[in-house]
């Protein structure tokens, strides 16, 4: 079976598209995780009203803040999948307990965008950023 290539133009784009969405990422990331785990900025209201224990969000907040170094460091491809599986988790835990808990979805939205986000720079992370498995 041969090895497809992509044309230059489409990995160039990947990557810019790659970039774009991890930054915005690591941004909402570690704003999120540095207020978490200090618990301020409003998640203390957030997450009583979700039904969580306080504590919750310091653990979120440091898992949050080693994920984003995690994504951003070279190398380390199976550090990273466990990064990107759990924003994955904590933002789809988070968009569904809004919804579940009968709020309006505009106060999901926030973890929604995240969630997307998340899945945008997983898919388009670059081939050195991905996990190689040998298929001998």
């Amino acid at each position: 079976m041969e090895k497809r290539t992509e044309p230059a133009s489409s990995t160039k784009l990947n990557k810019i598209i790659y970039w774009i969405v991890t930054i915005f990422l690591s941004i909402g990331m570690t704003a999120g995780g540095i207020q978490q785990m200090f618990q301020f900025g409003g998640y203390n209201d957030i997450v009583t009203k979700l039904g969580y224990p306080l504590y919750l969000l310091t653990i979120l907040g440091v898992w949050k803040i080693l994920g984003v170094i995690a994504i951003l460091i070279p190398r380390f491809s199976l550090v990273k999948e466990w990064a990107y599986a759990g924003f994955f988790f904590a933002m789809s835990g988070a968009f569904i307990s809004h919804l579940t808990v009968g709020q309006p979805f505009s106060e999901a939205v926030p973890s929604l965008i995240l969630l997307v986000v998340t899945v945008l720079s997983w898919y388009f992370r670059p081939t050195d950023r991905k996990i190689i498995f040998n298929k001998n």
